[in-house]
């Protein structure tokens, strides 16, 4: 189920210049000259180096999680990966809101998390923000775009190309442009042990 936007959603207007907003500023600038510098250039296989340099601007990153060197993340602080958990090549986490990754979950390339948008309603065109959570064994296919406020529920599958702006019940297969249930998984997927 989608959330409740009256509940769920933050709204900061253009002229929202508080002492968290500037550190907010100033740590996004910080984390995009770490990103450029040291490990976007880190070779594919330092996953424990990214690790540590998300951990280092407030990721809570498990050990063993996977984030490959072109993976975009706007905000680490926003960012909970969860064990053996993925961020495949060239995903683009705009983590504005939180993000959190599951145990077992993958979001394969090119895939777009999307947590903030804009009232379209609203004059000064306000920022609205929502959290995404990816649960246990889901795995989000190549290309494509989960909004904010969207779950996608345990052992769920998005298609690759899906955009997916409301939530995914457990176990259910969806796909396309808006994605659409398409069949039910089995139950049985297999887990790896903790």
């Amino acid at each position: 189920m989608s959330m409740n936007a009256n509940e769920s959603r933050h709204f900061y207007p253009e002229s929202y210049h508080s002492e968290l907003g500037f550190k907010n500023k100033l740590g996004r600038a910080m984390w995009g000259v770490v990103w450029g510098i040291l490990f976007r250039p880190s070779p594919r296989t330092f996953f424990g180096w990214r690790r540590l340099l998300l951990r280092l601007f407030g990721g809570k990153i498990a050990e063993s999680a996977v984030v490959y060197p072109s993976a975009r993340i706007y905000a680490p602080w926003k960012l909970e990966m969860l064990e053996r958990s993925c961020l495949g090549d060239f995903v683009d986490c705009y983590c504005v809101d939180q993000v959190t990754v599951g145990v077992d979950c993958t979001v394969s390339q090119y895939s777009y998390l999307c947590t903030a948008s804009h009232d379209i309603e609203s004059p000064s065109r306000d920022l609205t923000t929502a959290p995404i959570r990816l649960e246990r064994g889901s795995w989000v296919f190549a290309g494509s775009f989960v909004g904010p406020g969207v779950t996608v529920g345990e052992g769920a599958i998005v298609g690759a190309r899906s955009l997916v702006v409301k939530s995914v019940a457990p176990y259910d297969v969806v796909g396309g442009n808006p994605a659409k249930f398409i069949k039910k998984r089995k139950a049985e997927w297999v887990e790896h042990g903790e």
